[in-house]
C-alpha cells in the first residue's frame, strides 16, 4: 500500500520533495549546531571566561537559528503544496474514475459511504503522507545529526542512551496495527453517518409528514455515539505511545545524568562536552518520539488509502470494445434480437424480446409496472449490457460502437427528473454547452416552460436549488423536456415524460413532443394510454416478454392484454368523472 501511494500520488512531486528534504537537512544541521555550540559556550565562556569567544559564539548561535527558521519556512511551504496537490490529484482521479463506472455500481453503492472516500478518507491519506514525509525527512535527519553530535562528544554515553529505545519498538508496532483497525471501523461509521444525513435531508418532507423526527433523531444519536466511541478509542490508542516513550526517555536521561555527571566530577569528561551531549539528547528526544508515532498515524492513513484504492480498482463492466467505432446514424432504426437481461441471477427482467423499430417511427411501450419497459429503454444507451441476444442501431451492434457516440445519438427524459443546483439556463443546456440563448429559449418554448421561467425571480438565471427543489414537479419535468429538445438527438427515449404535468401543460407538451418526434426514432413509455394512441406501434410488455404489438385500433380489435388495459383505464377515468360530477351536484 505504501509503495502504491508513493507511485500513484507522491512520485509526480519528487522534485519539490527533494527541495523540501534539502530544507529539512539544513534544519537538522542547524539543530545539531545548537547542541554542538553548548561545548564552547560552557568551556570557553563560563569555565575559561574567555571574552574573545563571546561574539563569535553568539553570532554562531544566531546563524543557526536563522538557518533553521528559513529552512523550516521552505519545507513547510513545499510540503503544504505537495500535500494539497496530492489531495487534489487523488480526488480528481477518483471522481473521474467513479463517474465512468456503470449505473449498476451507483445502484449498489451507498452514496454517503462513497462521499466519505472523497472527503475524510482522502484527508486521512494526505495527513499520513505529510506526516510520513515530514517525519522521515525532518525528524529522521534531525535525529541522525543530533545522534552524531552525541557520539562525537561521548560515544560511551551515546551507546548507553540508545540501548533503552529499542524496547519501545514492539509495543509501538502493536499500537499501529490496532490503530489501523479502529480507523477502518471509524471511517465505515462516518460513511453511515453521511448516508443518514443525505437520506433524511432529501426526504425531509416525508420525515415531517409522518412525524418521524423523534425516530430519525434516535437513529442519528446512536450513530453519533458510535462514531464518538470509535474516535475516542482511536485517540486512546494513539495516546498510549506517550507513556511508553516518556518513561523510556526519562530512564535514558536519568541514566545519562547520573553516569555522565559522575564522569565530569571524576574529571574523565569536561563540562562543555557533557552539556553539549545532554542538549543533543534532549533535542533528539522529540523527533525520536515523533518517529515512533509515525507508524500509528501511518496506519490510519493506510486504512483510508485501502478504501480509496478499492474504489479505484473497480473496473467498469460496460466499456468500449477495443475495436469500437463511431456510431453512424443513417435513420435511427433500432432492432432487438432475442434480447434477454437480468439484473442479477435471481431477477430476470427481459426474456427473448424481439422488436423492430423503423427509422423515424414512434413506438410506445405499455404494460404493468415492473414488466420491463424501463429496462428496454435503459439498454439502448448501454446503461446496462444485455445478457443474451443483440441490439442494433441501423445495423450496428451497440456493443461495437463507442459509448460516447451512442449516447450522443440519444436523448432521455425520465420520470425521475434530475436537475442540478445551477441556473435554469445551465440545466436546459446540460449536454449541449455552447448553445445560444435563443436556442435555449426556443427549446423552453416548445416544452411549455418559457412562460413560467420568465416569472421566476431571475428568469433563466434563477438557481433551481438541489434537485430542482425550488420548482414544482411539473416545472422540473418541462425543463427536462426542454433539455432533451435542445440536444436534438436522432433517438428519443421518453420514460413517462409527462407524468408530472397537469392536463393543460400536458396538452402543450404533447403538441411539442409530436413536432419533436417528426423524423426521429422515438420510444415512449406511458401509463396514460390516451397519450400514445397515435403511436406507429404499441408494444405490450408483460413479465419481461413482448406479448402484443400493433397499432391502437389493431390491438383493441384483438381483444387481448392491451384491450384489457385500455378498457380498465377508460373505466377508471369514467368513474372518476362520474364521482366528480356527483360531488359537484
Amino acid at each position: 500500500m505504501v509503495k502504491r501511494i508513493v507511485q500513484d500520488a507522491v512520485a509526480p512531486y519528487f522534485g519539490k520533495i527533494v527541495l523540501a528534504l534539502i530544507c529539512m537537512a539544513l534544519m537538522a544541521a542547524a539543530t545539531g549546531g545548537y547542541a554542538y555550540l553548548m561545548d564552547p559556550v560552557i568551556n570557553e565562556v563560563f569555565v575559561k571566561k574567555n571574552p574573545a569567544m563571546l561574539v563569535p559564539v553568539g553570532m554562531a548561535v544566531l546563524a543557526a537559528f536563522a538557518v533553521k527558521g528559513f529552512a523550516n519556512y521552505g519545507q513547510s511551504v513545499l510540503m503544504s503544496y505537495v500535500g494539497g496537490r496530492i489531495l487534489a490529484d487523488i480526488q480528481n482521479k477518483l471522481y473521474e474514475h467513479v463517474i465512468r463506472l456503470d449505473i449498476g455500481f451507483f445502484h449498489n453503492t451507498n452514496t454517503g459511504k462513497l462521499i466519505t472516500r472523497f472527503t475524510s478518507d482522502i484527508s486521512a491519506m494526505r495527513a499520513a503522507v505529510s506526516v510520513s514525509l515530514t517525519g522521515f525527512g525532518k525528524d529522521f535527519l534531525t535525529a541522525i545529526v543530533l545522534i552524531g553530535v552525541m557520539f562525537y562528544q561521548d560515544w560511551q554515553l551515546a551507546i548507553i542512551a540508545f540501548t533503552v529505545f529499542p524496547a519501545a519498538i514492539l509495543p509501538i508496532a502493536r499500537l499501529g496495527k490496532r490503530m489501523r483497525k479502529v480507523s477502518a471501523n471509524t471511517q465505515q461509521q462516518i460513511g453511515e453517518f453521511a448516508t443518514l444525513l443525505e437520506q433524511t435531508f432529501q426526504g425531509v418532507r416525508h420525515v415531517k409528514a409522518y412525524g418521524m423526527e423523534p425516530y430519525e433523531c434516535s437513529r442519528m444519536e446512536k450513530l453519533v455515539e458510535t462514531v464518538f466511541d470509535l474516535s475516542f478509542k482511536a485517540q486512546k490508542v494513539s495516546a498510549r505511545s506517550s507513556p511508553i516513550m516518556e518513561t523510556l526517555g526519562g530512564a535514558a536521561i536519568t541514566t545519562i545524568i547520573i553516569y555522565g555527571g559522575s564522569r565530569v566530577i571524576d574529571g574523565a569528561s569536561d563540562p562543555g562536552s557533557f552539556f553539549s551531549f545532554i542538549t543533543a539528547l534532549l533535542l533528539a528526544y522529540e523527533p525520536v518520539k515523533r518517529l515512533a508515532n509515525i507508524n500509528i498515524n501511518l496506519q490510519a492513513g493506510l486504512a483510508a488509502s485501502q478504501r480509496v484504492f478499492m474504489v479505484l480498482d473497480i473496473e467498469p463492466e460496460i466499456r468500449d470494445a477495443d475495436d469500437a467505432t463511431e456510431l453512424e446514424i443513417k435513420g435511427g432504426a433500432i432492432r432487438f434480437e432475442n434480447v434477454a437481461f437480468s439484473y442479477n441471477e435471481e431477477i430476470t427482467a427481459l426474456r427473448a424480446v424481439n422488436l423492430d423499430i423503423e427509422a423515424g417511427q414512434t413506438v410506445a411501450l405499455v404494460g404493468p409496472s415492473g414488466a420491463g419497459k424501463s429496462t428496454i429503454l435503459n439498454l439502448i444507451p448501454r446503461f446496462y449490457d444485455i445478457s443474451a441476444g443483440a441490439i442494433t442501431i441501423d445495423g450496428q451492434d451497440i456493443r461495437n460502437v463507442t459509448m460516447e457516440s451512442l449516447r450522443k445519438a440519444t436523448a432521455l427524459v425520465s420520470q425521475e427528473i434530475t436537475l442540478f443546483d445551477d441556473t435554469v439556463r445551465s440545466n436546459i443546456a446540460y449536454g449541449r454547452f455552447g448553445a445560444t440563448d435563443a436556442e435555449i429559449e426556443d427549446a423552453a418554448r416548445h416544452a411549455a416552460a418559457h412562460d413560467f421561467i420568465l416569472q421566476l425571480e431571475n428568469g433563466y438565471d434563477t438557481i433551481v436549488g438541489e434537485h430542482g427543489v425550488k420548482l414544482s414537479g411539473g416545472q422540473r419535468q418541462r425543463i427536462a423536456i426542454a433539455r432533451a429538445m435542445l440536444k436534438n438527438a436522432p433517438i428519443l427515449l421518453l420514460d413517462e415524460a409527462t407524468s408530472a404535468l397537469d392536463t393543460e401543460s400536458e396538452r402543450h407538451i404533447q403538441g411539442a413532443l409530436t413536432e419533436l418526434m417528426k423524423g426521429r426514432t422515438t420510444l415512449v413509455i406511458a401509463h396514460r394510454l390516451s397519450t400514445i394512441i397515435d403511436a406507429d406501434k404499441i408494444c405490450v410488455i408483460q413479465n419481461g416478454r413482448l406479448s402484443e404489438q400493433g397499432r391502437h385500433d389493431e390491438l383493441l380489435a384483438l381483444g387481448g392484454a392491451y384491450a384489457n388495459l385500455y378498457n380498465l383505464q377508460f373505466a377508471d377515468e369514467a368513474s372518476t368523472i362520474t364521482d366528480t360530477t356527483a360531488v359537484r351536484d
